[in-house]
């Protein structure tokens, strides 16, 4: 019998599937399928920059308000409007449901992250184990569903697209341009002409039907475990700046501080992968048809390896985690500066996205976990923070990649690639030196009026009567 706590978990986690099926799909494709004057890249960009700006504000008084449920549905309605935009890609559709799709990206992850945070925590003490490896374990699951997305989107995307009579063959010529030794626009390139616009049509509406299932998922079978925090929110009326500025505000905790490279390089890696691999190597060299089924592999390792690592910190911890990802990516960026991609190498064109899976299953993980242990009283300003930062590495890394060399790009990854370790490893630490206590169970019990906690130092008992 599966326990509530694990039910939220894997239906929180199916809904995330469905709705990323299609905009991951999407992600991949819009650097090759829009890439008339940097469209679709500038879309992609104007979605993370509207994702800072709401993780400065929206996450804590969204969540505080309607409670995680209600958010992660409202959210998910921003994504479906981003598909709805494809259908007729322009500036004046694209552009104005980036901005929409943003607003509603950081509460969306914010309230998914709370949730299972909360989850974990109330379901510790029944296992008698750490809140943090229960928070591992349900980050572990969650990721391990949520990445097999790229599979199905992006099956999806290849197997339409593939379908083309059109597929135009790459010639020798052609191939020149691809990969990191020559600096040169290859929109140009016959390889990206576009596929068919009846199969762009119905890849598309499949993407708006599994965005909306996943709404209906999460609406009708998610329990709204935090809906009393909510309901009492509401009637404390805390003051509004209090709430609107709880994401600056823990910036004053010099941990959170030093996470942001570490934070800001899941955004880099990521657009780099959906942006630059999937156009200067894959699009490039073998055609958009072949975009999917690399990626398919990307997720298929990430969907894997999210679930193991989420088991094996239990055993190892967080930080040998980290320094695998930290290896493995070093090296395929090592490898992606001096590989020249052709169609006669295709195996080699798989490797990498398996590899770069493998190493974002860590990041993504063990990077949500981390921040669920080391800020449990500040939940939903901690996970805004994370989102924000990342979100700043992919605006950045996808703002700069119409007019920067790709060798330059890769050098610019692996340069905060090392910073982000080094900071990394000085908060593992100091958390080692003074862990953070995790919340009591009784702070989210919903028959408790009054709920016992612990100072983030242990020394004293703070009783709280709201949160």
């Amino acid at each position: 019998m599966i326990d509530r706590n694990m039910k939220n978990v894997l239906i929180v986690s199916i809904g995330f599937l469905s709705l990323f099926t299609a905009y991951g799909g999407l992600q991949s494709l819009q650097s090759s399928l829009n890439a008339e004057d940097g469209m679709g890249v500038t879309s992609l960009s104007v979605i993370y920059a509207s994702i800072i700006l709401s993780s400065m504000f929206l996450p804590p008084i969204l969540i505080k308000n309607l409670g995680c449920k209600w958010t992660i549905v409202a959210g998910m309605g921003c994504y479906v409007t981003y598909s709805i935009g494809n259908l007729y890609p322009g500036w004046y559709t694209l552009i104005p449901t980036s901005v929409i799709l943003g607003m509603g990206g950081s509460p969306l992850w914010s309230a998914k992250c709370t949730l299972l945070t909360i989850s974990g925590n109330l379901q510790a003490p029944k296992e008698n184990k750490k809140a943090a490896d229960v928070i591992n374990k349900y980050f572990g699951i969650f990721f391990l569903i949520f990445q097999s997305s790229a599979v199905w989107g992006n099956l999806m995307s290849s197997l339409i697209f593939g379908s083309d009579t059109n597929i135009t063959k790459v010639s020798d010529e052609d191939l020149t341009f691809c990969g990191a030794g020559v600096c040169a626009d290859i929109n140009a390139n016959s390889t990206t002409k576009k596929p068919a616009q009846q199969l762009v049509w119905t890849l598309v509406g499949c993407y708006i039907g599994v965005g909306v299932l996943a709404m209906i998922i999460v609406a009708v079978f998610l329990d709204n475990i935090d809906r009393d925090q909510a309901r009492e929110f509401r009637g404390n009326r805390e003051p509004f700046w209090s709430t609107f500025l709880a994401t600056f505000t823990l910036l004053k905790d010099k941990r959170l501080v030093i996470l942001i490279p570490l934070t800001m390089y899941s955004g880099f890696e990521q657009s780099f992968l959906s942006g630059e691999y999937t156009k200067n190597y894959v699009t490039c060299a073998l055609g958009i048809h072949y975009v999917g089924y690399t990626m398919i592999c990307f997720g298929a390792s990430n969907s894997l390896c999210s679930f193991m690592f989420g088991r094996l910190a239990e055993y190892t911890g967080r930080a040998p985690l980290f320094c695998v990802a930290a290896v493995t990516n070093f090296s395929c960026i090592l490898a992606l500066l001096f590989w020249r991609p052709h169609p006669d190498q295709l195996p080699v064109f798989f490797v990498f996205p398996a590899l770069w899976g493998l190493a974002d299953a860590v990041w993504q993980t063990q990077t949500n976990s981390l921040y669920g242990v080391l800020f449990p009283r500040q939940k939903e300003a901690a996970f805004a923070n994370y989102r924000m930062w990342e979100s700043l590495g992919f605006v950045i890394a996808f703002a700069y990649s119409t007019f920067i060399c790709l060798d330059i790009k890769l050098y610019i990854l692996l340069g905060v690639l090392i910073l982000s370790m080094v900071t990394y490893l000085w908060v593992e630490y100091q958390e080692h030196k003074n862990p953070t206590l995790p919340v009591e169970e009784g702070i989210y019990d919903r028959d408790f009026k009054n709920v016992t906690d612990y100072s983030a130092k242990g020394n004293h008992i703070i009783n709280q009567t709201s949160l």
